[in-house]
């Protein structure tokens, strides 16, 4: 891969992940593992300028903003972490483990002009309450729809799979910068509670406290360019 086509493949990757895009919905977007797909395109299409077929880590981590930490406090809601997960300084961290991404030059196709899925496989966030433990697991980014899906887990059992939990809004999303180690690191993409998640966790925890776009918290995605 030459070093035009090595640029392209970070910033696609980079796009896919935090900037905002046209939706182009899929009917099995939660269960398909090469997420958002272009709707029958046609064979005069070009064809992608730059594709990865396997993605590899590093992390999504995901500052948490105080208002989201003081209304799990008002709640009594006790913030922690599933499997590889971490927090710490404010911050929830979930290795990414696997995706693809294709990426068309803006305005040469009707679709999304970055499609693919971020898988976060076994990571997550819980919170707890009154005996009551809320597991948000197997994160997915879709670019398509800029939707993060995931599992609701309510005391170990799946109460929703792949529901959409967080809206992502990419329009504090800070130019792309190089980390150490061959690394990209894209960051600013604001996370904020989906209509769906608030209405399960208030329903679980019996308050109507919880609001769909809540800030959660701004997002730094990086990953390995190599």
């Amino acid at each position: 891969m030459n070093t035009i086509r090595k640029s392209i493949v970070v910033a696609a990757i980079g796009a896919m992940a935090l900037v905002p895009l046209a939706a182009c919905s899929s009917d099995d977007s939660s269960s398909s593992s090469s997420g958002t797909t272009s709707a029958a395109a046609s064979s005069s299409e070009p064809a992608p300028a730059a594709e990865v077929d396997s993605l590899t880590g590093v992390s999504t981590a995901v500052a948490l903003d105080p208002g989201f930490t003081g209304a799990l406090t008002t709640l009594g809601l006790t913030p922690g972490v599933v499997g590889p997960a971490t927090l710490a300084d404010g911050s929830i961290t979930f290795p990414i483990t696997g995706g693809n991404v294709k990426y068309w030059t803006p305005g040469t196709v009707q679709h999304p002009y970055v499609e693919g899925i971020i898988h976060h496989d076994g990571a997550g966030l819980s919170l707890s309450a009154g005996g009551t433990t809320v597991e948000l697991v197997n994160f997915n980014i879709d670019p398509g729809t800029s939707k993060l899906m995931g599992d609701v887990k309510v005391n170990g059992t799946v109460a929703a799979p792949q529901a959409v939990l967080f809206d992502l809004d990419g329009s504090t999303l800070k130019p792309l910068s190089m980390g150490p180690n061959n690394t990209a690191i894209l960051q600013g993409t604001q996370v904020k509670m989906s209509a769906d998640a608030a209405g399960l966790l208030n329903q679980t925890f019996k308050t109507d406290a919880v609001k769909a776009g809540l800030l959660v918290g701004v997002a730094t995605i990086t990953i390995n360019t190599k």
